[in-house]
């Protein structure tokens, strides 16, 4: 069927018993040990790094991203698998989309129950994203798990703990694993790959601010302070704040940070329909709505406009372009919205 490089970074699938919890240790060699290996599959595991996902940083993600491109540089792979700790794999998942333009998969996948579990969930779902790797095509970067397959738009961490962890509350999955076959329901809708960003020393700094009832611009304003070039706003229903939050993100975007705006709302689109601090004045005082991508996914959306260019209106249609909005063609051809092929 093909050769699948597996790319190793740690997570729950390379945890094992540390004497009070659970932790990655486990090369990618001992992962694999456990794998179910579809027929006439060869296999090639990169360790990369064996860490718990909470503790990924924007330079583990870099690494992550450099290392798929340089495997995909290889002609003779038919696909990619990374194995991935399960808290920040959507975020992940979702930077190495914005810059895949290959028709060969790379597949994400991980476990809830750790490398030693008798009953663990690792190895069907390491099966399951070999297979995916090996036998689809022109679907962007996915998410294989539990026997289903997502695409990496849109899918986060829905369960805590359940075996079926990951879901896109505002989408439906991209197909189904099962009885030796991967079944496509649909194409994802995806934008043009962005180019490879550069390995700064120093990533930019992207900070979250969740707002609530009272909350005020005090932490909105200590993430500017701080050094802050983007800011994603967790707001209310489809979009909301309040006034003083608006002035502060009017301030905020004065001096050149880029503002994304979602919601702490589970599924829907933010939605311009309220003043009075409502997404209406937000966005425009200058940030910019993330539609139905969430809080991890923009953050990464605006990580690759910040290392994209050091032109604030640059980096501002970077980021409407990896959130999925059209550019119409003559302005630049390069950021027109594409489909997949399935």
């Amino acid at each position: 069927m093909g050769r699948i490089v597996v790319i190793s970074t740690g997570g729950t699938i390379a945890s094992r018993w540390q004497g009070s919890g659970y932790a990655a240790d486990a090369h990618g060699r001992d992962v694999m040990a456990i794998a179910a290996v579809p027929e006439g599959l060869a296999i090639e595991v990169v360790d990369l790094f064996s860490v718990n996902s909470p503790r990924l940083t924007t330079a583990h993600q870099l690494t992550l991203l450099r290392t798929v491109h340089e495997v995909l540089a290889d002609p003779g792979v038919d696909g990619i698998v990374v194995t991935h700790g399960t808290d920040t794999l959507e975020e992940s998942a979702f930077l190495v989309d914005l810059h895949h333009d290959d028709p060969r998969p790379v597949v994400f996948t991980g476990a809830q129950l750790p490398l030693d579990a008798a009953d663990g969930d690792g190895s069907g779902n390491l099966h399951d994203a070999l297979l995916t790797a090996a036998t689809t095509r022109g679907l962007g970067v996915l998410v294989a798990f539990d026997g289903k397959v997502y695409a990496a738009r849109g899918t986060v961490k829905t369960q805590t703990l359940a075996r079926d962890a990951f879901g896109d509350p505002s989408g439906a999955r991209v197909g189904n694993v099962g009885f030796g076959r991967v079944s496509v329901l649909r194409p994802p809708r995806r934008a043009a790959a962005l180019a490879l960003p550069w390995m700064p020393d120093s990533p930019p700094r992207v900070d979250m601010v969740m707002h609530h009832a009272d909350g005020d611009p005090l932490l909105l304003n200590a993430a500017v302070d701080a050094g802050a070039q983007g800011i994603v706003l967790v707001a209310t229903g489809a979009g909301n704040a309040t006034p003083e939050i608006v002035e502060a993100v009017a301030s905020a975007t004065a001096r050149g940070v880029l503002i994304a705006l979602t919601t702490r709302v589970q599924a829907g689109p933010v939605a311009e329909i309220y003043t009075h601090g409502g997404a209406v004045d937000l966005v425009a005082a200058g940030a910019v709505p993330t539609g139905t991508l969430r809080a991890g996914q923009a953050r990464i959306a605006v990580l690759a406009a910040l290392l994209a260019s050091p032109d604030p209106r640059e980096r501002n249609r970077v980021l409407r372009h990896a959130l999925g909005e059209a550019v119409p063609a003559d302005d630049d051809p390069a950021v027109e919205l594409v489909r997949a092929r399935a």
